[in-house]
């Protein structure tokens, strides 16, 4: 027993603290707002990761194999959503200067958690996990809420992580040049990963 939740945590800890959209955005957020006014984000970020699990597990437990469908329109309509979180990072400026206005704000929780929804690899990743530790379990439905407690953990782990990491190379990102180009550099980032989605979609 010990062993498996030692074995999900690590598979959630990985799977949240590696690069990915929401990293990219947590980062970015931190850099430029702090890691306390990125913390919504975080936070949605964690509860929309949670619900995808808890909502993968159940399909799976219920459906099995004949949900394979389920994720194709989330390529489409995360990243479109994606590009334009892109949008959003790469039209930040840094705060006290001249430029930025009272409508500057950090992503949302509401933003943070259609992040994670909204995700296909979120969807892959979660459904990997619940077939690993969750499915092969006769007391599946206990399971699934033990996964779903230790990913909420290792995710809001894995995300602040990137929040406080932004921040502390806040003392490097002093001018609003070096804020716009590393805003600009995240974004791109982030659209080459939708760009990537896609083409991994299409076979390309």
């Amino acid at each position: 027993m010990i062993s498996l939740i030692l074995s999900m945590a690590a598979f959630a800890l990985i799977g949240a603290i590696t690069p990915g959209p929401v990293n990219i955005i947590a980062t970015s957020s931190g850099g430029t707002y702090g890691a306390a006014r990125t913390c919504p984000h975080v936070l949605g970020a964690t509860l929309g990761y949670t619900a995808v699990v808890l909502t993968a597990g159940l399909l799976l437990i219920l459906l099995g194999e004949r949900i394979t469908g389920f994720t194709l329109p989330l390529y489409y309509i995360g990243g479109l959503f994606l590009l334009y979180m892109a949008y959003r990072i790469g039209s930040m400026k840094r705060i006290g200067s001249s430029d930025v206005n009272s409508i500057a704000k950090p992503p949302s929780l509401i933003e943070g958690a259609l992040v994670q929804v909204l995700n296909p690899k979120a969807w892959m990743v979660s459904m990997s996990g619940v077939a690993l530790f969750v499915s092969n379990q006769s007391d599946s439905m206990q399971w699934l809420l033990a996964f779903c407690a230790i990913s909420f953990s290792m995710c809001f782990v894995g995300v602040g992580f990137w929040a406080f990491a932004g921040q502390a190379i806040q003392g490097w990102l002093n001018s609003q040049k070096r804020q716009v180009a590393f805003n600009r550099l995240l974004a791109a980032l982030l659209a080459l990963t939708v760009l990537t989605m896609f083409t991994e979609q299409m076979g390309v």
